[in-house]
């Protein structure tokens, strides 16, 4: 696995941050009949909370990011994007098992939704998530927090 680490975002990281949602997202929403050059990076911006949200970098150099948003006693787990060329390195699964670990600190739920057909789904199964619902465009998951 390459060294990560995880850094405070800072609003100015939105327009960076909005540059690989559209790249990460594109192959799925084009495989959905959902791309939208403007939309992908808008809908980012839109939502984009600095202080629910990290940057990933690798050798110092951003990398990714990851949003983990407080909602009534949960968490929901957004904006987990990484860089195409670090996927599959376990830079993915390593920053997705320090965010749950904190979150099973908490006995803390957490939820997220990820696109129909996404290989990211296959992760978030291997660390627990479950399929709560899902329609024609997206699957919405759920972790219980693990018990010690």
């Amino acid at each position: 696995m390459a060294d990560w680490e995880l850094r405070p975002a800072l609003a100015a990281d939105v327009d960076t941050i909005a540059e690989l949602r559209a790249v990460v997202l594109r192959a799925d929403l084009e495989r959905l009949g959902r791309y939208d050059e403007r939309r992908v990076r808008r809908r980012l911006r839109d939502n984009f909370e600095p202080a629910h949200t990290w940057t990933i970098e690798v050798g110092g150099t951003f990398a990714g990011c990851v949003a983990l948003r407080p909602d009534a006693g949960a968490y929901w787990l957004e904006h987990f994007y990484l860089d195409p060329g670090l996927q599959g390195r376990g830079v993915g699964s390593g920053v997705l098992g320090r965010l749950l670990e904190r979150c099973d600190g908490e006995n803390a739920v957490v939820r997220l939704q990820v696109l129909q057909g996404s290989a990211a789904r296959r992760l978030y199964e291997r660390h627990g998530f479950t399929v709560e619902r899902q329609d024609e465009v997206d699957v919405f998951m759920v972790r219980a927090p693990a018990t010690r």
